[in-house]
């Protein structure tokens, strides 16, 4: 599904290259789940905005279904966007005048999606959430776990092949954070496949697999299960 060849990203912050991603290669099989992990400034959230065609790449290779993502043009890539992969963000980016049940409508508006097939999704995608009883409330009127529920509703609400999460529980309290992660697990084993950036090892710990980035590069890859070896490994980086 998701292969990346030699995947450099560098930008120029005054007369100096930055080199946020370096030499990437990696292949990401459709269902699966994973996690990226790593210190700040490691290019965590460069590789997202890339594996989101949110950003290009410097260079190297980007397919997605076998399609060379540099080869298609904005209108393609907006496609893309709009109908093979979600996103969920640590801050909600809901619109706080309309209700939820509107937010999560709104991606369904830009794909000209007529109106009764937008009511019978919303409808759907607030109950996979267990939201319905909430689907009037504006976003004020909800906790913060229930606007991140809200998020994934409508990043999802287009049936998109691949979920990208940065910190989707980053600014949840336990209980609630336990509720989204839990929609997620549901989501991965129903066939979406998650690509989650996170700092929290308990987030990571349910990925099939983890990638630790440090300055760019893919330091380590570990099963899920393997949380030792990152405690291992984050203890080396404080030392040093």
């Amino acid at each position: 599904m998701i292969k990346l060849s030699d995947i450099s990203r560098t930008f120029q912050v005054g007369n100096e290259p930055v080199h946020a991603l370096v030499g990437i290669n990696e292949e990401i099989q459709q269902g699966e789940h994973v996690a990226i992990m790593g210190p700040s400034g490691s290019g965590k959230s460069t590789l997202l905005n890339i594996l989101g065609c949110l950003d290009k790449p410097s260079t190297g290779s980007y397919r997605l279904d076998d399609q060379e993502v540099a080869e298609l043009d904005e209108a393609a890539l907006t496609m893309v966007r709009r109908h093979q992969i979600g996103f969920v963000f640590q801050f909600f980016h809901l619109v706080h005048r309309l209700s939820a049940a509107e937010n999560v409508e709104l991606p369904m508006i830009f794909a000209g999606q007529p109106r009764a097939e937008r009511r019978r999704r919303v409808a759907s995608a607030l109950e996979a959430v267990g939201l319905t009883p909430r689907a009037e409330h504006l976003p004020d009127q909800l906790s913060g776990g229930e606007r991140q529920r809200v998020a994934l509703a409508r990043a999802t609400v287009m049936e998109p092949e691949i979920l990208l999460a940065d910190e989707p529980t980053g600014n949840l309290d336990s209980a609630s954070g336990r509720v989204v992660l839990d929609l997620l697990d549901r989501m991965n084993d129903e066939g979406l496949t998650l690509i989650v950036v996170t700092h929290d090892l308990k987030v990571a710990h349910r990925a099939d697999r983890i990638l630790v980035l440090v300055d760019g590069r893919i330091e380590r890859r570990v099963a899920g299960d393997q949380i030792s070896e990152i405690l291992a490994m984050l203890a080396e980086d404080d030392e040093a």
